[in-house]
């Protein structure tokens, strides 16, 4: 049976010998075989695995959630590959807006001899512009992570944001006030 290194197997893979000994430290991609003197050597089967890796990571998976469409026998991958094209389709709707932004910028630049000010200003404005569906967006996902978290995960993020609030000098603390009036006053 034919085996591969670890060095063989990132040529030929495109990988690096790093990325290969991550996937091993982390029980993602392990080799199946160890040379005498303790060497990776990978076989077919692991060669097999290490491809849905790559395809999964293409598809823009993180590398716990391939480990669990790999692993778990009861794992439906549609509900991942449906986020998937959901954050896909909102990278395309992000990336349409910043273009049509752009687009706009470029005709006020074609329409000015010479940009003004407040020609510039208005670029600066079109581009730093943030809506408030993106808003609601935003808070919408936030708020869907914080729900998966576990108390003990959300009592860590709370000590973090104490403490970043604690390194703040008073002025940073009171423009924080400012642009967010929801944030306590201390």
């Amino acid at each position: 049976m034919d085996t591969w290194s670890v060095g063989e197997l990132a040529a030929q893979t495109g990988l690096t010998v790093r990325t290969l000994h991550h996937y091993d430290e982390i029980g993602l991609a392990r080799p199946s075989q160890r040379s005498p003197s303790g060497h990776r050597r990978y076989t077919a089967g692991d060669v097999r695995r290490l491809h849905r890796i790559v395809a999964l990571r293409g598809f823009g998976f993180a590398l716990a959630e391939i480990g669990y469409l790999l692993d778990s026998v009861a794992a439906d991958p549609r509900g991942l590959v449906r986020r998937q094209l959901d954050q896909a389709d909102d990278r395309i709707r992000r990336e349409t807006r910043l273009r049509d932004r752009l687009s706009t910028v470029l005709a006020l630049l074609d329409a000015a001899d010479s940009p003004s000010s407040a020609v510039l200003v208005r670029l600066i404005e079109e581009m730093t512009t943030v809506t408030a569906e993106e808003l609601e967006k935003m808070a919408a996902h936030r708020a869907a992570m914080t729900a998966q978290l576990s108390p003990e995960q959300l009592a860590e993020l709370s000590e973090r944001r104490q403490a970043a609030w604690d390194a703040m000098t008073p002025s940073q603390q009171e423009e924080m006030r400012r642009s967010r009036p929801q944030l306590p006053l201390k």
